[in-house]
C-alpha cells in the first residue's frame, strides 16, 4: 500500500480516537447533562455509502465484507440468455438497505420496477437447507431458475437434490418464516 494511503488511514484513525475520548469529556462538563447512555455495540466499519451491516431477521443474504447482495452478481441476468453476469459499480442500486449491482442501465431499470420477480428465493439462502431448518449461506454460481423463481445453493449436490424432489420446495415454503426469523448474521 502507498504511504500517503497508510498516512490517510492512520490520520481517520486517530480523529476517530480522539472523537471518541472528547465526546465524554464534553458532555461530562455540560451543565445540567443528562446521564450517559450505554455505550452501543462497536461497529465494523464499512465503506462509506454502504448499508449498516445484517442483523437478526436478515432479509437477504449479502457478503459481510463488501455488502453486496448475490457477490456482487447482476440479479437481472440469472433470467436472460447468457446466464449470470458481474455487475458494475457504475449501475449499483441500494434497495431496503441492500447494495444491488447490475450490468447495465437497463437491468438495474427492470430491478428497481419489480424486485420481487429477480430477487432470489428464500433471501438468497440454500432453499435445501431451508428444507431442513437452517440458512446455509449460497453460492451465486449455483443456481436454477424455476419458472420466473432463482435458487440459489451452496452446492452441485444440494442443487441436484432439489432438483429431483420437488417435495423439498412446499418442505422451504413451509419453513421460511421460521428460518428468516432465527438469521444472525
Amino acid at each position: 500500500m502507498k504511504a500517503a494511503t497508510w498516512q490517510g488511514w492512520i490520520l481517520r484513525t486517530i480523529c476517530c480516537l480522539a472523537l471518541s475520548f472528547a465526546a465524554p469529556l464534553a458532555s461530562a462538563n455540560a451543565p445540567d447533562a443528562p446521564a450517559p447512555a450505554a455505550a452501543p455495540l462497536p461497529e465494523t466499519s464499512l465503506p462509506e455509502g454502504l448499508p449498516a451491516l445484517p442483523t437478526l431477521g436478515e432479509v437477504m443474504q449479502r457478503d459481510l465484507r463488501t455488502g453486496l447482495a448475490l457477490n456482487g452478481f447482476d440479479p437481472v441476468s440469472y433470467q436472460l440468455d447468457g446466464g449470470p453476469m458481474a455487475g458494475r459499480a457504475d449501475y449499483e442500486l441500494i434497495l431496503d438497505g441492500i447494495v444491488w449491482r447490475f450490468a447495465s442501465a437497463a437491468n438495474r431499470a427492470a430491478f428497481r420496477d419489480a424486485p420481487e420477480v429477480y430477487t432470489p428465493a428464500f433471501a438468497g439462502f440454500d432453499p435445501t437447507g431451508v428444507a431442513d431448518g437452517v440458512a446455509v449461506d449460497s453460492d451465486p454460481s449455483r443456481f436454477s431458475v424455476i419458472g420466473t423463481r432463482l435458487f440459489l445453493f451452496r452446492s452441485d449436490e444440494s442443487r441436484r437434490r432439489f432438483l429431483q424432489d420437488r417435495s423439498l420446495l412446499d418442505l422451504a415454503e413451509t419453513r421460511w418464516n421460521a428460518v428468516r426469523r432465527a438469521v444472525a448474521r
